[in-house]
């Protein structure tokens, strides 16, 4: 470093070289194995594709990983100089190297702990893509080592803070979303039940009232006066912490006689869980004869990413959506497996003679679609027989898709996603084979529940598609004229509240669940 220069600024100066080093390191490191993971999958990246994703990872994911090695990168330095104090000069570059590489893979774990989403930088997911993250934070730390002044081994608090701040700018623009207000309509709105437990998924019943689930494994019988029952009993074994929990309810076809009904729920343990389904009889405020007739494989890790959405096909059949475990996402393109796709299931469980791929050597026979993120809204229109779903995104990219049998939907090889990161998914937006999206939100909406408007209560909205927002906190009304959305227009953005579901009740009002701690079911009728 130039000896001309105040101490203090050579100090200033060596720490943030360094610092630039490891995160131009860090984000070609994060880059070359994302894009790795690609071609895995049989998704070929030339030379051009793959200089264009680094540079725009260096852009958007840089900042981002600047802040967090920055800050890591704050508190080791100054710690392996304070030990310097008592070891030979030889020995600074190596302890410095040591403590940036501790000091990132500490920071790496805290934010994977206290993040949404279980493993916040993808390259993370594996040891080799670590050790190589680690090993660009070492080579900063001897850099700076090498770099910084000699003459003093005492920490120059001042400088480091204000470098800190200068890494720490980078990642505010990642960090507001636009919001968007609510069309006008003459409405009301009028609660139906509250003091739900994240409620998740409501089933109407033929004499009336309703079936509600809530996430913490519990069913919840609200009868035709608008009485909220006590717990239905008899519920399958639940794994609920994070996203995981008791799903969706689905009637069976013959429900008035047979009072059989479905339940979709992750089941297992953390480090070993499933999405499952199970049939019962619903009896005497319990459920009887309750059997698992279905399960996921493999097992996965975490609690992320289970889909559990339900829907009856006009055959008869049962699809039932999935997710790909968050940290398991490229086995969204393996056939073996039911990691992001739906499955296709006859209604004791076993696997219709027609599915796409069971005859496929070495495909799991449910399977029914592939390529999906995290499916939580499905909606079969016996109308025109075609069959929604729409899927979370990662940091944009949510989907709205008409399903069809053995169609792969690109995830994780194509997408209009980022990660939350905002380094690429993926460099392809489209690929021969793959079906497009018939429409995607960016930034994210975090869509939940979803219907078609089919009643007469509303004849404005007849035929629409209904689609719940978590993150907009309100509804989506798309106009789906002959194959193409059209328009799209929010609704109840007055509620300010998280919409978990989204149903047309038989009453032709459009009924709603909100997830908080304190959940209601609210019921839309003309004003």
């Amino acid at each position: 470093m130039p000896t001309s220069l105040p101490s203090w600024s050579r100090w200033l100066l060596a720490f943030i070289a360094a610092l630039l080093v490891g995160t131009l390191l860090g984000s070609l490191v994060q880059t070359q194995f994302n894009l790795l993971a690609i071609q895995s999958m049989g998704f070929p990246v030339p030379l051009d594709v793959r200089l264009v994703t680094s540079a725009q990872d260096l852009l958007f994911f840089g900042p981002v990983f600047a802040a967090l090695f920055g800050g890591s990168f704050l508190v080791s330095q100054p710690l392996a100089l304070l030990i310097n104090r008592w070891l030979s000069p030889l020995w600074h570059p190596l302890l410095c190297a040591l403590g940036a590489a501790l000091g990132l893979a500490v920071t790496l774990k805290l934010v994977d702990a206290l993040a949404p989403m279980p493993t916040l930088i993808a390259a993370t997911r594996s040891a080799s893509g670590t050790l190589a993250l680690l090993a660009c934070a070492a080579l900063a730390g001897w850099l700076f080592a090498r770099w910084r002044p000699y003459r003093s081994t005492r920490p120059v608090r001042s400088p480091l803070a204000t470098s800190a701040v200068l890494v720490l700018v980078g990642a505010l623009g990642f960090l507001s979303e636009p919001s968007s207000s609510s069309e006008s309509a003459d409405y009301r709105i009028e609660t139906v039940a509250e003091g739900l437990e994240h409620p998740w998924s409501v089933a109407f019943l033929p004499e009336g009232g309703l079936l509600v689930t809530e996430r913490p494994a519990r069913l919840r019988h609200i009868d035709a006066q608008g009485h909220l029952h006590a717990p239905i009993s008899g519920v399958p074994e639940v794994y609920a912490q994070g996203q995981s929990g008791l799903f969706d309810v689905l009637l069976a076809n013959d429900f008035e006689r047979s009072r059989r009904l479905y339940l979709s729920y992750a089941c297992g343990s953390h480090s070993a869980n499933h999405t499952c389904l199970a049939r019962a009889r619903w009896q005497d405020s319990a459920l009887r004869e309750v059997e698992e007739i279905f399960r996921t494989r493999p097992a996965k890790t975490a609690s992320a990413h289970f889909g559990g959405r339900l829907a009856w096909l006009d055959d008869g059949t049962l699809v039932m959506t999935l997710g790909d475990g968050f940290d398991y996402r490229e086995q969204a393109q393996n056939v073996s497996n039911h990691l992001g796709g739906t499955v296709r299931l006859n209604p004791d469980g076993s696997v219709p003679a027609d599915n796409p791929f069971r005859s496929q050597t070495g495909a799991a026979p449910e399977l029914y679609t592939l390529g999906h993120r995290n499916v939580q809204g499905l909606f079969f229109d016996a109308t025109s027989g075609t069959l929604f779903s729409h899927e979370h995104g990662p940091k944009g990219g949510d989907e709205l898709n008409i399903l069809a049998p053995g169609g792969n939907y690109g995830w994780p090889a194509v997408t209009h996603g980022l990660d939350y990161t905002g380094a690429r998914v993926s460099p392809y937006k489209q690929w021969p084979g793959i079906r497009p999206p018939l429409w995607h939100w960016t930034p994210s909406i975090a869509p939940s529940g979803l219907t078609r408007y089919t009643g007469t209560l509303f004849p404005e909205w007849e035929g629409s598609l209904l689609v719940g927002g978590l993150a907009s906190r309100q509804v989506h009304r798309l106009t789906f004229t002959d194959g193409v959305i059209t328009e799209q227009a929010p609704l109840f953005g007055e509620l300010k509240a998280r919409i978990r579901d989204v149903r047309v009740g038989p009453d032709g009002a459009v009924y709603l669940l909100t997830d908080s701690p304190e959940g209601k079911v609210l019921r839309v009728t003309p004003d």
